[in-house]
């Protein structure tokens, strides 16, 4: 039985150019992670420093976002509490509304995704204006993101090229990326000098000065937040930090895991409001409370996001960000999505080889591919199990309780190696598309054991 997964993977392998320049793009990403992870000595320590904060910060949750609450007041920040994307939505909401707010400008952020707050926003009458290059390219072609750091690496440049020629009138055939960034920034320009709010997402909520830190390569953040008069910023509860020291270690390896570059090209510390200007900040929590209640999974709390997990995972490499239906794809998307609603998006588990190459790379060190093996053990308690799976299981199990069958199965096995290949290759074997069986011994290793040809 195949899964919503593996059906959106075929149809995107069917390209087997853009599937192979999908897999070498990020596959040279991780390189450059790799490369920079083996510049610093002290890298495995960083990655151990990050982990032990997560840890400590998130077992003491309450009281590091009381303290953040508390600091960020005390610059005059009006902080709002969500418990749901619901509660969240209606909170942004009435915060334009009172500020008679049409058009806001925005940065990239992962949570307004998750909380669908676009389109909440404008069935209300807001236009909500992505301004991260690729988001924008997204939002003017209808798609959501396929990677959670780079959310368009998968359009081509010509087709970003034909996009702008019918969105913002750009010259016909001229694909040149330098040309197309141009264009993107002068359309973007009207858009900050128009909006009547900002709205940023959080990498990290320091707790002692009550900072929100966000960190990009193009530097809209800044100007969501310098023209308008008005910033909203929209921070998971688990985004919070202890203080400054803890900080500079995510700094560290936020942009190393994800990029491959030392550092982000900006680093933005929002504290207060400007002189005359107004600045909201939204915890949401979203299901993160019965998530960190959850032994087995809470470590998914952890993740700063960086899509180092994305970048290594050879399903994701070769199966596209769209073939996950939860929003955020790879390893990490596999596990938000079943912590969030494990009914709705349990084929996901299924697109995992448990490599663990992604646990081996993540900076803070989430056991990302042992929580997706727990997750499959809980399959079947959902419902959710495949019943050919089950049912090759039972027929496994019948032949491992009866010695008698075990040895009569090695006995004939070998007749497989002069099957027709029909007969072997066809629908029935999915394992089958893109592998070879292993050709059959002649001779068992137990029958060899018992004519003592193995010492």
């Amino acid at each position: 039985m195949s899964t919503q997964h593996s059906k959106a993977a075929a149809a995107f392998l069917a390209d087997a150019d853009k599937a192979t320049w999908h897999d070498a793009t990020f596959w040279a990403l991780r390189d450059k992670r790799d490369g920079m992870a083996r510049g610093l000595g002290e890298w495995e320590r960083l990655r151990e420093a990050a982990d032990a904060i997560k840890r400590h910060t998130l077992s003491h949750l309450d009281t590091y976002l009381e303290r953040f609450a508390e600091s960020a007041e005390r610059n005059g920040a009006t902080v709002h509490w969500a418990k749901d994307a619901a509660e969240f939505n209606s909170i942004v909401l009435g915060i334009l509304q009172e500020a008679g707010v049409k058009k806001m400008v925005k940065s990239k952020s992962m949570l307004t995704e998750e909380c669908e707050m676009n389109p909440y926003l404008e069935r209300h009458g807001i236009d909500v204006v992505e301004t991260d290059l690729g988001e924008r390219i997204l939002q003017l072609m209808h798609l959501k993101p396929s990677h959670i750091v780079m959310p368009a690496i998968h359009i081509k440049q010509e087709e970003v090229g034909r996009l702008f020629e019918r969105e913002l009138g750009s010259e016909k055939g001229n694909y040149d990326p330098t040309y197309l960034t141009y264009m993107a920034r002068l359309s973007l320009r009207d858009e900050f000098l128009t909006a009547g709010a900002g709205m940023t997402g959080a990498n990290f909520g320091v707790a002692e000065s009550g900072d929100i830190v966000v960190c990009t390569n193009e530097g809209n953040a800044d100007m969501s937040t310098s023209v308008p008069r008005l910033h909203i910023a929209a921070m998971g509860i688990e985004k919070v930090i202890p203080d400054y020291r803890s900080l500079a270690v995510f700094q560290r390896l936020l942009c190393r895991s994800a990029t491959g570059q030392p550092t982000t090209t900006f680093t933005s510390h929002f504290r207060k409001p400007r002189p005359g200007a107004r600045m909201h900040i939204v915890l949401v929590d979203n299901g993160r409370s019965d998530i960190l209640a959850n032994p087995d999974h809470w470590q998914t709390l952890k993740c700063i996001r960086c899509g180092a997990c994305m970048n290594t995972c050879p399903v994701y490499r070769r199966s596209g960000g769209y073939s996950y239906t939860y929003f955020i794809p790879g390893p990490i998307g596999i596990n938000l999505g079943m912590a969030h609603a494990p009914q709705a998006y349990s084929d996901n588990v299924s697109a995992c080889s448990l490599c663990c190459s992604c646990d081996n790379v993540c900076p803070v060190r989430v056991n990302l591919s042992e929580q997706i093996y727990l997750w499959r053990q809980q399959l079947d308690s959902l419902g959710k199990a495949n019943p050919e799976k089950k049912l090759m299981s039972r027929g496994m199990k019948v032949v491992f309780d009866s010695p008698a069958l075990y040895n009569a199965a090695l006995k004939f096995a070998p007749l497989a190696n002069h099957a027709p290949r029909f007969a072997l290759y066809n629908r029935l074997n999915a394992w089958g598309k893109g592998r070879e069986l292993p050709v059959f011994a002649g001779e068992s290793f137990h029958e060899m054991w018992k004519k003592g040809k193995v010492k």
